[in-house]
């Protein structure tokens, strides 16, 4: 049982479940952040029940034909607070949902959007998490350990349309670019850039002004990722957490920077077969220790790193 128990710990916080002391419930309000889309800002924290596990970011885009929302929030009641806002701004129809990946502070809110009449649109590469035990199992934490905020009632939902290459939605004289990154954060990473906006919605490739959960992430990917999305000729960048960027390369650097130190510290210990604890404890953090969550976060992405960087060393 503490076995299961230290995996389920290590699932939720992989993913930003659980709570970091002190986290409070945040209203929920859209921001605009280009001339036809808006946001609503997450806490940079871990879900609780205080703070309702609004702790991702969520966009939407009216087109003039119909609403577009990127990411669907960490409950279905979150999820019906983004409708009404969307309402408070236009009558559209909410037509789309695209999901940048199937972390649960993404997507459990995605059963209120499905209701409201929205075709799914993700990544195929998230069919086999969807299916499999460890979904069920965070979805069961989640039911404990977020109450009631997450009950018997939520659910996860399949998208209706699973792609596995890029897709341009065109309405109201608007091109939306959904394109594949991934894997990288995870193996269905999707982002969104509207070329006429100059605004890239990044979902969590990009973890603004906070330390990012690394997981099991195939990081080597991930920085290829980045690279991918600093060719994007974007202005604006909505990233999966933390605020709105207006300096879009330098947060996609501090991501990626972050990822590329971890990858050459812990690859160096592992090549030299030095002890973990011991290449932590030597190791220089301080470009990264005073950013959110480096506390919660950051020994356990060096260890998964520092194990993914031994099995790359084979």
């Amino acid at each position: 049982m503490n076995r299961i128990k230290s995996a389920l710990t290590a699932l939720a916080l992989s993913t930003g479940l659980w709570a970091a002391p002190g986290a409070q419930a945040q209203s929920l309000k859209a921001q605009q952040v280009s001339p036809h889309a808006w946001m609503v800002q997450g806490l940079s924290a871990l879900g609780s029940p205080a703070n309702r596990n609004f702790i991702s970011n969520a966009s939407f885009v009216i087109t003039g034909e119909g609403v577009l929302v990127v990411d669907a929030l960490g409950s279905p009641a979150l999820a019906e607070e983004l409708l009404a806002e969307i309402r408070k701004l236009t009558d559209q129809p909410v037509r789309w949902v695209v999901l940048t990946h199937y972390h649960a502070d993404h997507i459990y809110g995605l059963q209120a959007l499905k209701a409201a009449g929205a075709t799914v649109i993700a990544h195929a590469g998230a069919r086999e998490y969807l299916n499999s035990e460890t979904a069920r199992l965070r979805l069961e934490a989640s039911r404990s350990e977020l109450a009631p905020w997450i009950d018997a009632s939520t659910r996860l939902v399949d998208a209706d349309r699973w792609i596995s290459g890029p897709l341009d939605l065109k309405a109201g004289g608007l091109t939306l670019q959904i394109r594949p990154v991934g894997p990288a954060h995870t193996p269905e990473d999707l982002v969104v850039y509207l070329p006429q906006d100059k605004l890239l919605i990044a979902g969590d490739l990009v973890f603004r002004g906070r330390v990012p959960f690394v997981g099991q992430a195939d990081s080597r990917r991930w920085v290829q990722a980045l690279e991918q999305l600093l060719r994007f000729d974007a202005e604006v960048i909505v990233p999966g957490h933390g605020p709105l960027s207006h300096e879009a390369r330098a947060d996609l650097e501090l991501t990626r920077d972050y990822l590329v130190y971890l990858r050459e510290r812990m690859g160096e210990a592992a090549r030299n077969m030095e002890p973990f604890d011991e290449a932590y404890a030597r190791t220089d953090w301080s470009r990264f220790e005073k950013l959110p969550l480096f506390g919660v976060a950051n020994r356990m992405n060096a260890y998964n790193t520092y194990l993914l960087m031994e099995q790359e060393s084979r």
